[in-house]
Parts: C-alpha cells; structure tokens; sequence
C-alpha cells in the first residue's frame, strides 16, 4: 500500500459495489473519500468486510432497489470476472454473472455520481472481439460520461506480482476531466522476499516434501521483475512450479488445484512452499493491520479474487488531480 502524503479526495463519497475485501474502500479512504454504501454478495466476504471498516455490505445487488443507496461523487465496482476470464468459459453477458454490469448501469442512471471508476480481468477488454467493453462504452456514454480504458500490470506499479487487469474511468460529461490520465509505470525496486514472513512457525506447514521435486539448476542469484522458474512438482502444471522470491510472484488466483494452488510455489530457505494468505495480502497491497478471514481456505479464494490497492490508488489520485482540476 502506498503512502499518500495528499488527500486529493478528501470531501467526496463513494459507494463500494462487488466489494470483496475492500480493496477500492482502502484505495479511495487512503486520498481522503468517504465509504457511504457497500455491497457483497458472498457471505464470508460480507464478514471479513465488517471485520475491518465496520460496515456489513448489502447483499444480491439484483435485489436492490437503486433508488434506495445513498447519493455519491464515485461509484466504485469491480464487478464479477468469471464471465470474461480466460479461464472461464468466456461466455460474456451471455452468462448471468456478466450481466451484473448494467445493475452498476442502473444504479448510475439513477445517482447520476460524478466518476464511475471499475476494474475487471485483462481478458474483458479482448473479449467477443472487443464487443463486450464496446457494449459497455456505449452504455456509459449513453447515461452521460466519459469512457477511458487502460490494462494495467501491478509489476509495473510498485507490487512485484503479475496481475494485469482492465481500469475504466468514466467523467460525468458535465465534470471537467480533461486533465485525467491513467498513472506512468514505473521500476521495480521490490521483489517477493521483500514481502515475507520472518516468523517461521506461522509458515512451517506450507513447505512441501516430496519426491518428485525437480529443480532445474538455474543460479537463483539475481534479481528480476519476471517470474523466475526455480523447478517444478509431479508434471510442472498450473500450481506444480517453484519460482524464485528474486522475482516476482505469478497471478494469484481464486480456483486452480495443484500443491501450490493459488499461489504458486516459491524457493524459500531452500525449501518450496506456497504463500501464506498475509504473504498474498501483502502482495495485493493490504496493509498488515487488515484482519483477514481465519480460514485459510476463505482467505486465498477472497485475495484471488481481489484489487490491488496500489494500483487503485495510482488511478484514485489521478482522479482527485483531474476533480481538482490541476
């Protein structure tokens, strides 16, 4: 997380829409904005939420009525990926879980916020041959707004893991924005064994022994802002490969089997282990004061399927410059 010396939105509100963990709620409250409203349908998600700000998310967004939350300056929505996901059946607004964008749609036709600011998987920008995003340009520029696009890496913003996503930023047309751009990369100067526990018994049960562990002698003494593949478990597949921590950390995900599900594996004392959920929290920009779900399982489904808050709060400022008109 990054350490934002200008409250750029300070004075403005925002509602957290697919909320998740709260990753755009940390983002947005770090520039000074207010959380008035918040909505998560899954239940686990729903506590870790309260847990941290206080506030228990609405649940089925089909369900709520628009006119009832409360008025807002941004809209904030990370809406479901699985729809768009390469891993997915792609099946876009064909699938149910796609179709959740137009309930943002109607909740912005009715408040009318000034800035609609939503992130989705890479892959949503590509989809159909790009109709998917084009349906959901128009649908934005027909309410009244702006429609900027960017995919964004996270390596290239400070977290050393490989997550590309699609930001969209949508201006009210009646706001002055001209001046908004989306935030320059910049060199990484971290890697993952900058994001470790020291605390060994907390990830003594996450080291794997097994037979069938094969490096593949690669020097593992320099350092990268790729993925570096150490060695591999059982038949190298998604979830069976060991990288260095002087790289970077591969996609965290929400499914995926293997030993090393979820995280990846990673050479650490000279040993492989997957990542502990903190270890993951930490890669997505959570500070260490979150109180994550107390179950291990929850907890690497719930970060798979977060936001990199640094990344969010990159996109955020640039918001507030352009709000502020600087």
């Amino acid at each position: 997380m990054i350490e934002i010396k200008r409250k750029y939105l300070k004075g403005y509100t925002f509602i957290d829409l697919f909320a998740g963990l709260g990753g755009f709620h940390i983002a947005l409250d770090s520039l000074g904005a207010t959380c008035v409203y918040a909505d998560e349908w899954d239940t686990h998600a729903q506590e870790v939420y309260k847990t941290n700000f206080n506030m228990l998310p609405e649940g089925d967004i089909t369900k709520i009525d628009e006119k009832t939350i409360p008025d807002h300056d941004i809209l904030c929505a990370g809406f479901p990926c699985q729809a768009f996901s390469i891993s997915g059946k792609r099946l876009g607004f064909q699938d149910s879980r796609g179709t959740l964008f137009f309930d943002v749609a109607r909740i912005v036709k009715e408040k009318k916020p000034k800035v609609v600011f939503m992130e989705n998987v890479k892959n949503f920008a590509s989809h159909d041959g790009g109709r998917t995003i084009d349906v959901v340009e128009s649908t934005m520029r027909n309410l009244g707004y702006s429609f900027d696009y960017r995919i964004l890496n996270a390596v290239n913003y400070g977290i050393p893991q490989k997550r590309e996503r699609v930001y969209m930023v949508c201006f009210r047309n009646d706001i002055n924005h001209s001046d908004f751009s989306f935030p320059k990369p910049f060199k990484l100067k971290r890697h993952v064994e900058d994001f470790l526990l020291t605390d060994e018994t907390m990830v003594q049960d996450l080291y794997v022994k097994r037979e069938d562990v094969v490096f593949n002698n690669r020097k593992d003494d320099r350092y990268s802002d790729s993925a570096i593949r150490l060695g591999i478990v059982n038949k190298g597949g998604q979830g069976e490969r060991i990288y260095s921590t002087k790289g970077i950390a591969i996609t965290f995900s929400a499914n995926g089997g293997g030993v090393f599900a979820k995280t990846g594996g990673y050479l650490i004392n000279g040993k492989p282990r997957k990542l502990h959920p903190r270890e993951c929290a930490r890669l997505m920009g959570f500070p260490d004061c979150y109180k994550l779900s107390s179950k291990a399982n929850q907890a690497y489904k719930q970060l798979g399927n977060s936001v990199v808050i640094d990344v969010l709060q990159l996109i955020a400022q640039e918001i507030g410059r352009a709000l502020a008109g600087e």
